[in-house]
């Protein structure tokens, strides 16, 4: 096992489990994904149209590559994010999307034939002749599509839902999330606080930062004790709010039993529909790539993410123990996990980066002014092209974090028709104005990403929401925080002749993007369906602002004049099961 030192995992809890058929081993707290990388598993899957290998990309619920299948028989869950799946004694999961084996699939073919499948064919090879429609193309289609597979057996579990109302619902319970629901508690005020982790403490939990000069963990868990003795605060972890509705009703996932073998008497999953006078939106952000030439090998995923599981999972996505990592970034968030990388005594070959003047944080190379430009590797990175000055060079590496900058998850902000607004200094959208009533966004959400910015900017939230409750907000100590360096350039993706892979689950390429430009896809909506762009399970968190870019640049525009598209519900994906809330059998109501 590719285990590092530290973690916040429970190694004196092991846990097995199995993929694919073959067992292997993990430990309480581990996801599906940092168990298979912990045992040098990097292909979990193939991707949708080419079939081509995939890893893990990310760490949390904006993967699109890692999609598995849990569970057998009447049980079976297709499409689950591994990176999500909480492990459990006695876990099973298979890879979908290939016929024969997952290093064998047949339908790899589909890559070779990859000039008929580009942007837009599915519009222009369907349509004649007309007859062929239903004899031919739909019973093609449709055997073709999708990705994991029903059981076709009724569901054995139970669903349940329930209401549940308010004075603040705050949404995420990392920095800003926890801050907002302590000054809302200690005022008094009637508060749910719902995280869609199995464990509090978001992107605190995956970094190094220290908190008033200890571990961030152990100020979350102060915090979370605190909150679990108020009378008047609910904390809902492993629950996901999907959508804001009318009237300040939210709709949220809560999976009660999805983190056991069997339910037994719980029911698996409750719907809840929260009312809610105000609400907190501190959901994070998400890291985007860089897309360079064939970056989509196992091995090769987001450097905030490669972080994650070095801090908090203890593990590195490398085929065997002692291969080396580099880091390839636009800005200084990728030397942040370097020196992470470093401390954790993993061997580093350096950091690429695109900025000509970028120097080292700490005792490591860095390629200043450089681009990665290739990768090799079969099943698995195992090298990558640096380009340096105009000359090219190999190097082995087992992984390869990109750091491209962070998106506000400002999903929520945007379900009442909120038009996001572009911020320059950050490179990134945020909330504009417009969005639903009574939703205030707060710490990366809202831009404001660094440990301290994001604690004050919690604190901020609540006491606006108190405010227009009339509710007399206390003030709150909040730990010392250092905000790490966050200068970054506008660099979007590296030129070249080659594929290099935008939007990961429907394989969509820079040259798709150019492709439809040039076909006079050009306003954004068009560009989404022509391409099938961010229309997957993780609806484009990881590639929409990437693709915004490269379209700005061919149309010679700014990314805000370029437009973007916005969000809807769901936030992530919601089971028909427990939409309908138990009412199948003789309960069922059409």
């Amino acid at each position: 096992m590719t285990r590092l030192t530290g973690g916040l995992i429970d190694r004196t809890r092991p846990l097995h489990f199995t993929f694919n058929g073959t067992g292997y081993k993990g430990f309480e707290g581990d996801t599906l994904a940092s168990a298979l990388l912990a045992n040098g598993v990097r292909l979990m899957g193939r991707s949708f149209k080419y079939h081509r290998p995939r890893g893990v990309l990310a760490a949390g619920s904006e993967e699109p590559n890692a999609l598995v299948s849990l569970r057998d028989g009447a049980r079976a869950e297709p499409n689950t994010r591994a990176t999500v799946a909480e492990l459990y004694d006695g876990l099973s999961a298979r890879s979908q999307n290939h016929v024969g084996p997952l290093h064998r699939d047949l339908l790899a073919v589909n890559d070779l034939l990859s000039p008929f499948f580009a942007a837009g064919f599915y519009y222009k090879t369907f349509m004649w002749p007309k007859s062929f429609w239903e004899k031919l193309y739909e019973p093609a289609i449709r055997k073709a599509a999708g990705l994991g597979e029903l059981s076709m057996l009724p569901d054995p579990d139970a669903y349940d839902r329930g209401f549940l109302h308010c004075d603040l619902l705050v949404i995420g319970g990392g920095a800003a999330g926890l801050v907002a629901a302590l000054t809302a508690g200690r005022a008094g005020a009637q508060v749910v606080l719902a995280d869609e982790d199995f464990r509090l403490g978001g992107r605190l939990l995956m970094e190094s930062d220290l908190l008033d000069g200890a571990p961030a963990s152990d100020w979350v868990e102060s915090v979370r004790a605190e909150l679990a003795s108020l009378p008047n605060v609910r904390i809902m972890t492993r629950t996901t709010v999907f959508g804001v509705f009318d009237h300040g009703t939210y709709g949220a996932v809560e999976r009660v039993a999805d983190h056991l073998p069997v339910p037994g008497d719980k029911v698996r999953q409750t719907l809840w529909r929260i009312t809610a006078k105000r609400a907190v939106l501190a959901a994070g952000a998400t890291e985007r790539h860089i897309p360079f030439a064939d970056n989509d090998r196992p091995g090769i995923l987001l450097a905030g993410a490669l972080r994650a599981y070095a801090n908090r999972w203890a593990t590195l996505p490398v085929a065997k123990a002692g291969d080396a990592v580099a880091i390839f970034t636009n800005g200084d968030d990728g030397h942040r996990t370097a020196l992470d990388l470093l401390a954790k005594g993993a061997k580093l070959l350096g950091v690429i980066d695109s900025r000509a003047g970028a120097r080292a944080l700490g005792d490591y190379r860095v390629f200043a002014g450089a681009q990665v430009t290739g990768s090799k590797g079969r099943l698995g990175l195992t090298q990558i092209e640096i380009t340096e000055g105009g000359k090219a060079s190999w190097h082995e590496v087992g992984a390869l974090g990109v750091a491209g900058g962070w998106n506000p998850n400002l999903h929520l902000a945007s379900h009442h028709r909120g038009r996001p607004e572009w911020d320059a200094s950050l490179l990134a959208f945020v909330p504009g104005q417009g969005g639903p009533q009574g939703l205030i966004p707060a710490g990366a959400a809202a831009g404001k990403g660094g440990t301290a910015q994001a604690l004050a900017d919690g604190a901020r939230a609540a006491q606006a929401a108190l405010a227009e409750l009339e509710l007399a907000a206390p003030q709150i100590a909040l730990p010392e925080a250092v905000d790490a360096p966050s200068a970054q350039e506008a660099f979007w993706h590296v030129p070249g002749k080659k594929r290099a892979w935008v939007d990961f689950q429907n394989d969509v390429t820079v040259k798709d993007i150019k492709l439809a430009h040039q076909e006079n896809m050009r306003p954004v909506e068009h560009l989404k369906r022509w391409t099938t762009l961010g229309m997957a399970t993780d609806q484009g968190k990881t590639s929409n602002v990437s693709a915004l870019a490269v379209m700005a640049e061919l149309t010679g525009n700014s990314i805000p004049e370029t437009g973007t598209t916005i969000f809807r519900p769901p936030y992530t994906p919601v089971s028909l099961g427990v939409l309908g809330g138990g009412d199948s059998g003789p309960h069922f109501r059409p």
